[in-house]
């Protein structure tokens, strides 16, 4: 009698399209794919290979065994890559039993070489090729006669949906048909249940499938083949997403699985990763759900660790919903969950569980905007007390960041990271150093030292991993690289490198699309870039629609920008209502660098209106912010602003001393535009304290003059990298200014017909350049 495993390849156990058997029970079965493989494996060990070849089919062997099966053309493809000889001897030894009778498909059979008997083989039964050849005879040998004729003409369709069957090829099956209606009469091995089964077995499911090269999933995998599949798709998901199959394609894959064992827990994780990609909260809380259901009641949590494996499947599924929510901001459904989770591992008494929902639950705090510094403290004192070295490096690292914002000095932050960074090494927990040296590139950044964080994101793009990486993966996909290579397009940017702007976006694109979760960090990054652009262009008409789709991924950066444009636009009533509005909510959320940044257009507003000694509070509040945080960068370019008023103010002594201060962290760390207006402005201070008048009216000094000229032609020059027309406008207009004054008619006429061509150019009034920074 047949075995019930091959009964189920043939004929799975479906009625209405439910499962009644766990097909994943059977080790493996014949199938035509991998008789090719037997063929492959045959020739292997019978023909003579050069070395290369031989180690690149040795390399290909374990996941043709354990990988789904392919059809004929991408499997001789396969090898062919490999070594083109051999993939020809097994098309011809497919080509004679194919085209040929039952009896070569028999003697193929018998011809291979025996596990227990090939010692100096690859065949050997101890060898990876042994135990597969094994487990294929004892399935073949395990065959009914009519199941045995069922395999050959399944081969005879795999065989000629790649190659066209000959026209007069099949004379001989009729026969054969013949023959074996007969011997299952006859047979005295057949019962009335196995010929039911024979009979269902004429069901075309399999056959269709096999004929049709397009269709993916082929009838249902073995143990080996679903778990291999598994497990490399889960790896890919968390190491390179690109390499991994298609959200769709996979999904397809899934639900194929699923159809033949409903209970097969680890797809239902699998389903859940895959809906996470898509950003599809139903489904990825369905697919979870189901998963740690079929996992208590599979039994294998339970027998694995007693009575206790049930609670803690309960537990970590209650805490995995809960961090579930958090990543789609739910964050009520999430602290429910939570909850729940803290008091079942309260009621089991589990500390490793409890830990961990501790450290969602600061996490969850930190979400809703609220200080969790007390609930982080003890997350990590906890856990360097249970010896959990991952959570409590995670929990310094949320300390470290919550510290920067909260003004702490960088040398204490460093040090902080330094002790984690020992405590990764000597671990070698590789994604925490990746998160370390992203998390010091944000904040050499936000500290305004490009060149520090420019050095560290660098530092973390030429890491290598420590983890084993398989399947030719290159672990790049993580946030760390998603943020260090967001915060080198944006250095870029600043320095108006736009060519190595757009490769390194390009890049990022590619590594991760659009459906992935770490998608909206590139395009905020995209989106911020191209709306500077167009504002240092004085493009209004191009920056205003960026604002609402930079609103959808980040709300406060989006109302910035929209009070930037509106301000540009001479809209200062609806700007400034824009402004307090933002100023309002980012102190509520304790957003201290966008206030500043607030704080710095409120004054640009009222400078339009001649208020400079109204700006001057804002500004000298707006210092002390800086300082009190140590952002180096906005606390220079605040002393601009504060320059600017004084100049305005008619004190350009005083203004020329203050940005001596500034002047040096700008030229050393800032982007190019600040340069540029950094030495704008020195050159109109240098230009007052000479004594320059428009008019020509009395003596100015020379030598200051001079040095205004060469200010002008270094601040013109790095308005010419960013193309920025009017500001290069305002430079010519001095220019010709200062040049007339000294007597340089030639110059004077220069710089005076650059300035008309910009103006006629530009087609807007110029606005007078006493009025902005």
């Amino acid at each position: 009698m047949a075995s019930v495993h091959e009964n189920l390849y043939f004929n799975p156990m479906m009625t209405n399209g439910v499962v009644h058997a766990n097909v994943f029970g059977i080790k493996d079965w014949v199938t035509p794919y991998k008789i090719s493989v037997l063929a492959l494996l045959y020739d292997m060990t019978a023909s003579k290979i050069t070395l290369p070849e031989r180690r690149r089919l040795n390399k290909l062997i374990l996941p043709l065994q354990q990988g789904p099966d392919l059809t004929l053309g991408q499997f001789l493809k396969t090898v062919e890559e490999c070594c083109p000889q051999t993939a020809y001897a097994v098309k011809l030894r497919l080509h004679e039993m194919a085209d040929g009778e039952l009896k070569d498909m028999e003697y193929f059979f018998s011809t291979l070489p025996t596990p227990f008997t090939a010692f100096d083989s690859e065949a050997y039964k101890t060898s990876v090729v042994g135990l597969f050849m094994r487990h294929m005879l004892l399935a073949y040998n395990k065959l009914s006669f009519s199941q045995v004729y069922k395999l050959y003409k399944s081969l005879q369709d795999y065989y000629h949906s790649h190659f066209p069957k000959p026209i007069d090829g099949q004379v001989s099956l009729p026969a054969l048909a013949a023959d074996d209606s007969e011997m299952d009469l006859t047979s005295t091995e057949d019962t009335v249940g196995d010929r039911i089964d024979k009979e269902e077995s004429d069901n075309p499911l399999h056959e269709s499938e096999l004929r049709n090269d397009n269709t993916p999933s082929r009838g249902p995998l073995s143990q080996k083949q679903a778990e291999y599949f598994l497990a490399r798709q889960a790896y890919l998901l968390k190491n390179d997403e690109n390499k991994a199959l298609k959200p769709a394609a996979l999904q397809e894959e899934l639900n194929n699985m699923l159809k033949f064992n409903p209970d097969f827990a680890e797809a239902h994780y699998l389903n859940y990763l895959n809906s996470m990609r898509v950003q599809d909260i139903f489904l990825s809380a369905h697919s979870l759900l189901h998963y740690f259901d079929r996992l208590i009641l599979s039994g294998n949590e339970g027998k694995s660790n007693g009575d206790e494996g049930y609670g803690r499947s309960l537990r970590y599924a209650a805490l995995n919903l809960a961090s579930l929510h958090c990543r789609f901001g739910h964050y009520q459904q999430a602290d429910m969950a939570l909850q729940e989770a803290i008091r079942i591992a309260q009621e089991s008494n589990d500390h490793v569980c409890l830990q961990h929902c501790l450290s969602w639950l600061y996490t969850l705090e930190q979400m809703r905007g609220s200080d969790s510094t007390v609930l982080t403290e003890d997350s990590v004192k906890m856990a360097a007390h249970f010896c959990l070295p991952y959570l409590a490096s995670l929990g310094i690292q949320s300390l470290v960041q919550q510290g920067a914002t909260q003004g702490k000095t960088a040398h204490k932050l460093m040090d902080a990271l330094k002790d984690t960074d020992i405590l990764h090494w000597k671990h070698s927990l590789s994604e925490l150093i990746e998160i370390s040296l992203a998390q010091t590139t944000s904040i050499w950044r936000m500290y305004g030292k490009s060149t520090m964080a420019l050095q560290q994101a660098q530092l973390l793009l030429n890491m290598s991993s420590l983890e084993p990486v398989n399947f030719g993966v290159q672990q790049n996909n993580t946030e760390a690289f998603a943020v260090a290579l967001c915060h080198l397009a944006e250095l870029h940017a600043e320095q108006g490198l736009y060519s190595a702007v757009s490769e390194i976006l390009l890049h990022l694109k590619e590594q991760f699309p659009p459906h992935s979760q770490h998608a909206k960090l590139w395009m905020l990054c995209d989106l911020k870039i191209q709306f500077d652009r167009h504002m240092h262009e004085g493009k209004y008409h191009l920056a205003e629609p960026l604002v609402t789709a930079i609103s959808a991924l980040n709300k406060t950066e989006g109302l910035y920008r929209k009070a930037q444009v509106l301000k540009a636009l001479n809209r200062s009533t609806e700007a400034y209502s824009v402004l307090q509005r933002l100023q309002t909510h980012c102190e509520k959320t304790k957003c201290t660098e966008v206030v500043i940044r607030v704080m710095l257009s409120t004054a640009e507003l009222h400078w339009e209106s001649s208020g400079f000694s109204t700006a001057l509070p804002l500004l000298l509040q707006a210092l002390a912010l800086a300082r009190q945080h140590h952002l180096q960068s906005l606390a220079s370019e605040t002393l601009l602003h504060l320059a600017f008023t004084q100049l305005m103010l008619g004190v350009p002594q005083q203004a020329l001393t203050v940005l001596h201060e500034a002047i040096e962290p700008v030229l050393a760390h800032g982007a190019v535009m600040d340069k540029g207006r950094a030495l704008l402005l020195t050159a109109r201070c240098q230009m007052a304290v000479a004594g320059f008048r428009p008019n020509g009216q009395g003596q100015a000094d020379l030598h200051l003059a001079v040095l205004a000229v060469d200010t002008l032609n270094e601040a013109a020059a790095y308005f010419s990298k960013l193309n920025c027309k009017e500001r290069l406008r305002d430079v010519h207009y001095l220019q010709a200014q200062l040049h007339r004054s000294l007597g340089q008619t030639s110059q004077s006429n220069k710089s005076a017909m650059l300035f008309r061509l910009l103006d006629q150019e530009l087609q807007s009034p110029a606005p007078p350049v006493s009025m902005r920074l």
